[in-house]
């Protein structure tokens, strides 16, 4: 984890989470006394792991919660004992686990860990999406590209294909380039 926030609403308990993380690289760790701060926080800066330790003064937190996971980060939610089945079932869809206070300081950790993981993960997943995103705007515009050569220059499809492939081979460019290219001459 390299950016933390946590949220929470003494200076006493505030200083008492951060000092949970101890791992090397020391992470930058800020911190906001409730729900609004936090929001203004979360408007500022991106966070990988926002850690919430409920009831805040303005709020009870799950809903600080929720947005901060639909913003990307890992989201841990502290709850005093016998509150955690009630708040889970109002954040789990959405990513956010839920620990009970008193902290258990190898649960905590454990669970830092597997929000790390599952945040590499999803890192993982939509970067796969964008790739294949994409790829599947290349095909469509060297589609088009293809038949525009059909319809202009009498090619088959079988031939506008390969007169694709020979000129970005030709030119060492890719095919979407040379498919632009033969859209902007004839759809120009």
């Amino acid at each position: 984890m390299e950016r933390i926030l946590i949220v929470s609403d003494g200076e006493q308990s505030r200083r008492q989470l951060a000092g949970l993380f101890t791992q090397a690289p020391l992470p930058t760790v800020a911190m906001a006394a409730g729900g609004g701060d936090a929001r203004r926080m979360l408007l500022g800066a991106e966070y990988d792991l926002v850690l919430v330790n409920a009831p805040l003064r303005d709020e009870f937190g799950h809903e600080l919660a929720v947005q901060a996971a639909r913003g990307g980060a890992g989201v841990l939610m502290l709850v005093r004992a016998g509150l955690e089945e009630e708040a889970a079932e109002r954040v789990e869809d959405y990513g956010v686990l839920v620990l009970p206070r008193p902290l258990n300081r190898t649960a905590f950790h454990q669970s830092v860990r597997l929000l790390q993981a599952a945040r590499r993960r999803v890192e993982h997943l939509l970067e796969e999406n964008r790739r294949l995103r994409e790829k599947m705007e290349e095909l469509r515009i060297v589609e088009r590209a293809k038949y525009v050569l059909i319809e202009h220059l009498g090619l088959t499809e079988e031939q506008a294909h390969r007169c694709i492939e020979k000129q970005a081979m030709d030119r060492r460019a890719t095919r979407r380039s040379v498919a632009e290219g033969i859209l902007n001459t004839y759809e120009a």
